[in-house]
């Protein structure tokens, strides 16, 4: 029988299990860990409140020296993003100089990504990527690449491994997709 969960008025169903995810964490991680040998103490910057599981999981497979920070940003409603983009905390200190990796759950449309990268760009940086755990090429309309990318997805609606509906799922280890009820 099949594993699935309800999260107020909606059914869910495993789309991909907790041993994927972890093969994907790591492989990310390792495209990281190569790309960022030797540089001088990166900042991974984790987008709350999503990307609190992955970027856990993530910074338990770097090997180098690195500092974590996080931000908060709004811009779902329910199962639909607003496409407007409020920053709720920031960063507070200086980013000047430094490589910044910025840690997402997912990137669909890019409004998120977008905001973010305008605001860091104003601390003037050496550089900045972005690494997601879920990308939805579909979905993306905005020009800046997204250079780590764990698994790319359909125009799904997905909750579990930190993603909510909301607010409801986060716990969940595996990740779910809605049914066609």
């Amino acid at each position: 029988m099949e594993k699935t969960v309800k999260l107020h008025d909606k059914t869910f169903r495993v789309m991909i299990p907790a041993s994927e995810i972890d093969a994907a964490v790591k492989a990310v991680a390792d495209r990281i860990n190569a790309d960022y040998a030797g540089l001088e103490t990166p900042l991974f910057v984790g987008v709350l409140n999503g990307s609190f599981m992955f970027l856990s999981d993530l910074i338990k497979k770097i090997e180098f020296n690195s500092e974590l920070s996080f931000v908060k940003l709004a811009s779902y409603e329910g199962t639909e993003s607003t496409g407007k983009v409020h920053s709720l905390i920031g960063l507070n200190k200086s980013i000047e100089g430094r490589h910044i990796i910025i840690v997402e759950d997912i990137v669909d449309t890019g409004a998120s990504i977008e905001h973010m990268i305008e605001d860091l760009r104003r601390g003037n940086p050496a550089d900045i990527e972005v690494c997601t755990l879920f990308f939805k090429p579909a979905s993306y309309s905005r020009n800046y690449p997204i250079k780590y990318s764990a698994l790319e997805i359909g125009n799904e609606f997905i909750v579990g491994y930190g993603l909510d509906y909301d607010q409801l799922g986060r716990n969940l280890k595996d990740i779910y997709v809605v049914t066609n009820e």
